[in-house]
């Protein structure tokens, strides 16, 4: 009977064996319809195949204002380092809510 150590051994190495055959037949199966694909003249766009969509960036984009200051109109976005005024009226004994847009 093999070790525990023995078997692991074998364990790793079947799966590099595993890993090897997969990558094999995906490549084989990717020329295959490649070569199918140029013998017919078939596009990605007649299998109805669309351009992969890229996510939508939110970096720079602007985003409502959730808190207003009623004596200035200054707004805070409740993102990042809270403003003067915000911390000021938190100081003051005012909640959060009660600045809210």
């Amino acid at each position: 009977m093999p070790t525990y150590q023995e078997l692991l051994a074998q364990k790793a190495e079947l799966e590099k064996q595993i890993e090897a055959a997969r990558k094999q037949e995906l490549a084989d199966a990717i020329a295959k319809i490649k070569s199918l694909m140029a013998q017919y003249g078939i596009t990605l766009a007649d299998l109805g195949a669309k351009a992969p969509a890229k996510a939508p960036s939110t970096k720079g984009s602007k985003l409502p204002p959730k808190y207003r200051n009623p004596a200035t109109g200054e707004t805070w976005t409740g993102r990042g380092r809270q403003p003067k005024w915000v911390e000021q009226a938190l100081a003051s004994g005012k909640k959060l809510e009660d600045l809210a847009v």
